[in-house]
């Protein structure tokens, strides 16, 4: 039978999922890796444990799986996050610099009071913030010695992990990423699909260091014959939440997702032309085949599972997520308790880098159980801001489920919550693990293993729909109660 290998690399681990000939997964493994915290705001990954964890992960899931023959390789991965390496050695110059990072706010904050962040967003689709590569290699240009004069020599390569995986898969022979990819950098006119010229010179940026940007679904060169016993195809690449966009068949102007992981990331499929948005969203690229980018608005919020890993590793209330939703039930219902989770900023639509975590309406009652529920409603709280912003930016013809996935969608409790918040269905997939599976499906459609976008929607399966039980006074109280810890939180 024909397989395909999907390598899902996240903000804090490495998975990689081998799906067969039916899109279903055979086996799979995962692999945590340190998280480095040099200064408060500052988040860093060692390269290094990228590729290892990854290249571990692969052989792991290919022997759950039974060693088939893989036909060919998807990649999507943690977007933003920056690597910048030597081309001869294909040694790293730095730490990759995480897409949480917030290290460079004051130059942001430069960028806007000069009158540059108009000419970035129109080309970009892109608000001025940390979050995005540009800031964050300028920084290692600007801090590691020698490197600007290297870059500018030829000698050095930047890439999102996604180019970082592929170099060190191809043994260096490969130096690409993909459209979606490239629409994170903050360096890439989405309009013109090219890299910009003038975004570069703005951050003095040698274009010779920057990838090639293919469609999602094309030719990455083949693997190193001893990694897997013979080269393989790799096919397919897009950013994590494209990816999850793609899994979720969400193929159709107006179709929804939610994935929640490290962060919450919410597109809006929004066509062949892209929205700019006037509620702070960002205008990016869906997905793109044959040369043709699909366009969506995205609101993206920093802390979503993340939060539950502080409830584990920061207050140590509880010792594994799953306990996270008994935990939340046995809440006091008569306690408000609103957590608002900035401790990297505030994403969509606030973005205010410089916010940090408050909670509100603590009693002498409140306790672990309270802390818990108001982890998971913030993330529905949240996550009702993106999607008033994008119906104010472009309103879906009729009513449109909003399709969710991800490790927190298994919560029965934070997706009723979060229909009830939002009051609208929610709904979730068979298949959670929508990010490899829409990694998969663009390895495997080209080379014609899996069936094409019509075939590919047709075969998405309802696993839940949630209906919202909440009264509508009751639903417009508490998101009332939650904008004004926000304002609180960013006044402090």
């Amino acid at each position: 039978m024909t397989h395909i290998l999907a390598i899902d690399q996240g903000t804090t681990s490495s998975r990689a999922i081998v799906f067969d000939a039916k899109m279903v997964p055979c086996g799979s493994a995962q692999e945590e890796f340190p998280q480095h915290f040099p200064q408060s705001g500052w988040v860093e990954h060692d390269p290094a444990d990228l590729w290892a964890s990854t290249a571990a992960t692969c052989r792991a899931a290919i022997e759950k799986c039974g060693n088939p023959r893989i036909e060919a390789i998807g990649i999507t991965n943690q977007r933003e996050t920056v690597v910048v390496w030597d081309r001869k050695t294909g040694k790293p110059v730095h730490n990759a610099i995480v897409w949480q990072d917030r290290r460079t706010a004051d130059f942001c904050r430069e960028l806007e009071a000069a009158g540059h962040a108009d000419m970035i967003t129109a080309r970009t689709g892109l608000l001025v913030d940390p979050y995005f590569s540009a800031t964050k290699l300028k920084w290692i240009l600007d801090h590691v010695d020698g490197a600007r004069d290297r870059a500018q020599a030829g000698d050095l390569a930047f890439g999102t992990v996604d180019s970082w995986l592929i170099w060190n898969l191809t043994g260096g022979a490969v130096h690409a990423t993909d459209a979606t990819n490239a629409a994170r950098t903050m360096l890439y006119d989405i309009h013109k699909g090219r890299w910009s010229q003038t975004i570069c010179g703005l951050f003095d940026i040698p274009m010779a260091m920057l990838p090639e940007v293919k469609d999602c679904a094309a030719d990455f060169g083949t693997t190193r014959p001893d990694l897997f016993g013979r080269p393989i195809p790799i096919t397919g690449v897009a950013g994590d939440q494209q990816a999850a966009t793609v899994g979720q068949a969400c193929f159709e102007p107006g179709m929804m997702k939610s994935t929640y992981g490290t962060g919450c990331f919410a597109l809006l499929n929004t066509g062949d032309k892209p929205v700019a948005s006037t509620q702070r969203l960002l205008t990016t690229i869906a997905y793109q085949l044959d040369g043709k980018p699909t366009y969506a608005l995205e609101g993206s919020i920093f802390i979503a599972g993340a939060v539950v890993q502080w409830l584990r590793d920061g207050l140590k209330i509880i010792r594994d997520a799953k306990e996270t939703q008994p935990l939340a039930e046995r809440a006091d219902p008569g306690q408000q308790v609103i957590l608002v989770p900035a401790f990297t900023g505030l994403g969509a639509p606030y973005w205010s880098p410089d916010s940090r975590g408050a909670i509100y309406g603590l009693t002498r009652n409140s306790g672990p159980a309270e802390l818990a529920r108001a982890a998971l409603e913030s993330v529905g709280f949240q996550t009702r801001d993106l999607l008033e912003a994008m119906k104010a930016d472009w309103e879906p013809k009729g009513e449109t489920a909003l399709r969710v996935d991800g490790g927190m969608s298994a919560s029965d409790y934070a997706m009723q919550f979060l229909s009830d918040i939002l009051g609208a269905p929610v709904d979730r997939p068979k298949v959670l693990e929508t990010t490899a599976l829409g990694a998969a499906w663009l390895a495997g459609q080209g080379p014609g293993i899996y069936p094409d976008m019509a075939g590919f929607a047709k075969d998405w399966a309802l696993d839940r729909s949630f209906a919202p039980a909440m009264e509508e006074d009751d639903r417009a109280a508490r998101y009332d109660a939650w904008r004004r810890a926000v304002k609180a939180t960013m006044s402090l």
